[in-house]
Protein backbone atom coordinates (compact mmCIF):
# COMPACT_ATOMS: atom_id res chain seq x y z
CA UNK A 1 0.00 0.00 0.00
CA UNK A 2 2.21 3.24 -1.18
CA UNK A 3 1.80 6.50 0.74
CA UNK A 4 1.08 9.71 -1.01
CA UNK A 5 3.45 11.37 -1.78
CA UNK A 6 4.22 14.78 -0.47
CA UNK A 7 6.36 17.14 -1.79
CA UNK A 8 6.74 21.15 -1.08
CA UNK A 9 5.67 24.52 -3.18
CA UNK A 10 7.77 27.58 -2.83
CA UNK A 11 4.56 29.63 -3.57
CA UNK A 12 2.30 27.80 -0.33
CA UNK A 13 3.61 26.67 2.97
CA UNK A 14 1.17 23.78 2.49
CA UNK A 15 2.56 20.64 1.25
CA UNK A 16 1.14 19.42 -2.56
CA UNK A 17 -0.17 15.99 -2.16
CA UNK A 18 -0.25 13.30 -5.46
CA UNK A 19 -2.57 10.71 -5.11
CA UNK A 20 0.00 7.10 -5.72
CA UNK A 21 2.96 9.40 -6.60
CA UNK A 22 1.10 10.32 -9.60
CA UNK A 23 2.83 12.86 -11.81
CA UNK A 24 0.45 12.99 -14.87
CA UNK A 25 -3.23 14.02 -15.07
CA UNK A 26 -5.89 11.79 -14.41
CA UNK A 27 -7.17 11.52 -17.80
CA UNK A 28 -3.29 10.93 -18.72
CA UNK A 29 -3.48 8.05 -16.34
CA UNK A 30 -6.46 6.78 -17.39
CA UNK A 31 -5.29 6.29 -21.04
CA UNK A 32 -5.82 9.40 -22.60
CA UNK A 33 -8.61 7.70 -25.17
CA UNK A 34 -12.56 7.36 -25.01
CA UNK A 35 -12.60 4.85 -22.17
CA UNK A 36 -10.95 8.08 -20.11
CA UNK A 37 -13.33 10.29 -21.73
CA UNK A 38 -16.00 8.17 -20.84
CA UNK A 39 -14.97 7.68 -17.14
CA UNK A 40 -14.62 11.19 -16.68
CA UNK A 41 -17.96 12.27 -18.15
CA UNK A 42 -16.30 14.40 -20.84
CA UNK A 43 -19.16 12.97 -22.78
CA UNK A 44 -21.90 13.17 -21.26
CA UNK A 45 -24.69 12.01 -22.72
CA UNK A 46 -22.51 9.10 -23.75
CA UNK A 47 -21.44 7.97 -20.20
CA UNK A 48 -25.16 8.46 -18.92
CA UNK A 49 -26.14 6.48 -21.77
CA UNK A 50 -23.77 3.29 -20.35
CA UNK A 51 -24.18 4.12 -16.75
CA UNK A 52 -28.39 3.30 -17.63
CA UNK A 53 -27.51 0.73 -19.58
CA UNK A 54 -25.49 -0.73 -16.72
CA UNK A 55 -28.10 -0.34 -14.11
CA UNK A 56 -30.73 -1.88 -16.73
CA UNK A 57 -28.78 -5.06 -16.81
CA UNK A 58 -28.27 -5.14 -13.16
CA UNK A 59 -31.91 -4.52 -12.74
CA UNK A 60 -33.12 -7.25 -14.58
CA UNK A 61 -30.93 -10.05 -13.32
CA UNK A 62 -30.89 -9.16 -9.66
CA UNK A 63 -33.93 -7.45 -9.20
CA UNK A 64 -36.63 -8.81 -11.42
CA UNK A 65 -34.20 -12.32 -11.55
CA UNK A 66 -34.64 -12.31 -15.29
CA UNK A 67 -32.78 -15.32 -16.83
CA UNK A 68 -29.93 -14.94 -19.07
CA UNK A 69 -30.94 -17.23 -21.89
CA UNK A 70 -34.09 -16.07 -21.85
CA UNK A 71 -33.07 -12.53 -21.79
CA UNK A 72 -30.38 -13.08 -25.10
CA UNK A 73 -33.13 -15.30 -26.65
CA UNK A 74 -35.70 -11.65 -26.48
CA UNK A 75 -33.68 -9.49 -27.56
CA UNK A 76 -32.49 -12.00 -30.57
CA UNK A 77 -35.88 -12.05 -31.45
CA UNK A 78 -36.18 -8.06 -30.99
CA UNK A 79 -33.31 -7.62 -33.05
CA UNK A 80 -34.28 -10.05 -36.19
CA UNK A 81 -37.75 -8.56 -36.13
CA UNK A 82 -36.72 -4.77 -36.54
CA UNK A 83 -34.07 -6.20 -38.92
CA UNK A 84 -37.54 -7.79 -40.37
CA UNK A 85 -39.89 -5.15 -40.57
CA UNK A 86 -36.67 -2.18 -41.91
CA UNK A 87 -35.22 -4.50 -44.56
CA UNK A 88 -38.70 -4.84 -45.88
CA UNK A 89 -39.84 -1.02 -45.90
CA UNK A 90 -36.73 0.34 -46.99
CA UNK A 91 -37.38 -0.34 -50.37
CA UNK A 92 -40.92 1.43 -50.03
CA UNK A 93 -39.18 4.97 -48.54
CA UNK A 94 -36.02 4.71 -50.65
CA UNK A 95 -33.62 3.69 -48.05
CA UNK A 96 -30.90 0.92 -47.94
CA UNK A 97 -31.47 -2.03 -46.26
CA UNK A 98 -29.47 -2.29 -42.73
CA UNK A 99 -25.94 -3.85 -42.63
CA UNK A 100 -23.90 -4.99 -40.03
CA UNK A 101 -22.00 -2.53 -38.37
CA UNK A 102 -17.78 -3.57 -39.17
CA UNK A 103 -17.12 -3.42 -35.98
CA UNK A 104 -19.18 -6.78 -34.57
CA UNK A 105 -17.40 -8.63 -37.04
CA UNK A 106 -14.28 -7.14 -37.06
CA UNK A 107 -11.09 -9.46 -37.21
CA UNK A 108 -8.47 -6.86 -36.14
CA UNK A 109 -11.03 -5.65 -33.03
CA UNK A 110 -11.41 -9.30 -31.99
CA UNK A 111 -7.56 -9.69 -32.39
CA UNK A 112 -6.53 -6.54 -30.60
CA UNK A 113 -9.22 -7.14 -27.69
CA UNK A 114 -8.00 -10.69 -27.19
CA UNK A 115 -4.15 -8.93 -27.04
CA UNK A 116 -5.40 -6.36 -24.39
CA UNK A 117 -7.16 -9.05 -22.09
CA UNK A 118 -3.82 -11.33 -22.16
CA UNK A 119 -1.59 -8.72 -21.03
CA UNK A 120 -3.71 -7.60 -18.74
CA UNK A 121 -4.10 -10.81 -16.97
CA UNK A 122 -0.50 -11.85 -17.77
CA UNK A 123 0.36 -8.63 -15.72
CA UNK A 124 -2.29 -9.29 -12.71
CA UNK A 125 -0.91 -12.56 -12.62
CA UNK A 126 2.66 -11.40 -12.49
CA UNK A 127 2.06 -8.61 -9.93
CA UNK A 128 0.15 -10.98 -7.70
CA UNK A 129 3.01 -14.04 -7.75
CA UNK A 130 4.97 -11.54 -6.29
CA UNK A 131 3.15 -10.52 -3.60
CA UNK A 132 2.24 -14.05 -3.01
CA UNK A 133 5.97 -14.72 -2.88
CA UNK A 134 6.65 -12.53 0.04
CA UNK A 135 8.85 -10.00 -1.28
CA UNK A 136 7.15 -6.96 -0.11
CA UNK A 137 5.27 -7.84 3.51
CA UNK A 138 3.47 -4.66 3.78
CA UNK A 139 1.84 -5.90 -0.30
CA UNK A 140 1.38 -8.80 1.05
CA UNK A 141 -0.82 -7.83 4.03
CA UNK A 142 -2.75 -5.32 2.11
CA UNK A 143 -3.76 -8.15 -0.67
CA UNK A 144 -4.92 -10.26 1.98
CA UNK A 145 -6.64 -8.08 4.13
CA UNK A 146 -8.40 -6.57 0.72
CA UNK A 147 -9.57 -10.38 -0.35
CA UNK A 148 -10.51 -11.17 2.62
CA UNK A 149 -12.96 -8.09 2.82
CA UNK A 150 -14.15 -9.02 -0.32
CA UNK A 151 -15.00 -12.66 0.02
CA UNK A 152 -17.18 -11.30 3.32
CA UNK A 153 -18.76 -8.40 1.37
CA UNK A 154 -19.19 -11.47 -1.72
CA UNK A 155 -21.25 -13.19 1.43
CA UNK A 156 -23.63 -10.77 1.37
CA UNK A 157 -24.22 -9.53 -2.15
CA UNK A 158 -24.87 -11.54 -5.40
CA UNK A 159 -22.27 -11.58 -7.96
CA UNK A 160 -24.29 -9.00 -10.43
CA UNK A 161 -24.68 -6.58 -7.48
CA UNK A 162 -20.68 -6.68 -6.48
CA UNK A 163 -20.06 -6.14 -10.65
CA UNK A 164 -22.68 -3.63 -10.95
CA UNK A 165 -20.86 -1.46 -7.62
CA UNK A 166 -17.54 -2.33 -9.32
CA UNK A 167 -18.85 -0.80 -12.47
CA UNK A 168 -20.51 2.20 -10.52
CA UNK A 169 -17.48 3.00 -8.79
CA UNK A 170 -15.14 2.92 -11.81
CA UNK A 171 -17.86 5.22 -13.62
CA UNK A 172 -17.97 7.85 -10.86
CA UNK A 173 -14.83 8.21 -8.57
CA UNK A 174 -12.71 9.38 -11.33
CA UNK A 175 -14.79 11.66 -12.14
CA UNK A 176 -15.71 12.92 -8.59
CA UNK A 177 -11.82 12.72 -8.08
CA UNK A 178 -11.02 15.32 -10.92
CA UNK A 179 -13.69 17.44 -9.61
CA UNK A 180 -12.50 17.71 -5.96
CA UNK A 181 -8.86 16.76 -6.34
CA UNK A 182 -7.37 18.99 -3.45
CA UNK A 183 -9.83 17.92 -0.78
CA UNK A 184 -9.89 14.78 -1.85
CA UNK A 185 -6.01 14.42 -1.79
CA UNK A 186 -5.84 16.42 1.86
CA UNK A 187 -8.11 13.45 3.19
CA UNK A 188 -5.92 10.26 1.78
CA UNK A 189 -2.54 12.35 3.14
CA UNK A 190 -4.00 12.68 6.31
CA UNK A 191 -5.07 9.09 6.45
CA UNK A 192 -2.14 7.92 5.09
CA UNK A 193 0.00 9.42 7.50
CA UNK A 194 -2.54 7.56 10.53
CA UNK A 195 -2.20 4.68 8.09
CA UNK A 196 2.14 4.66 8.51
CA UNK A 197 1.84 5.48 12.53
CA UNK A 198 -0.08 2.67 12.55
CA UNK A 199 1.88 0.12 10.88
CA UNK A 200 4.76 1.42 12.73
CA UNK A 201 3.30 0.04 15.31
CA UNK A 202 1.92 -3.34 14.28
CA UNK A 203 5.77 -4.15 12.54
CA UNK A 204 7.89 -2.81 15.91
CA UNK A 205 5.16 -5.15 17.87
CA UNK A 206 4.30 -7.86 15.62
CA UNK A 207 6.21 -8.33 12.35
CA UNK A 208 9.56 -7.98 13.98
CA UNK A 209 9.16 -10.80 16.17
CA UNK A 210 8.28 -13.14 13.32
CA UNK A 211 10.76 -15.40 12.89
CA UNK A 212 12.43 -15.74 9.18
CA UNK A 213 14.22 -18.03 7.35
CA UNK A 214 17.81 -16.68 5.93
CA UNK A 215 18.05 -14.91 2.83
CA UNK A 216 19.34 -16.89 -0.37
CA UNK A 217 21.33 -15.36 -3.38
CA UNK A 218 20.64 -15.60 -6.13
CA UNK A 219 23.86 -16.93 -8.26
CA UNK A 220 23.97 -15.67 -11.80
Amino acid sequence: MSVPHVSSDSDDDRPVIRLFNRQKPVHKILGGRKVADIMLWRDRNLSAGILAGATLIWFLFDVVEYNLVTLLCHIALLGMLLIFIWSNAAPLFDRAPPQIPEVIVSEHAFRELALTIHSKVAHFSSVLYDIACGKELRKFLAVIGSLWILAVIGETCSFTTLLYVGFLCALTLPALYERYETEVEDLVAKGGRDLKKFYKKIDSNVLNKIPRGPVKTKVH
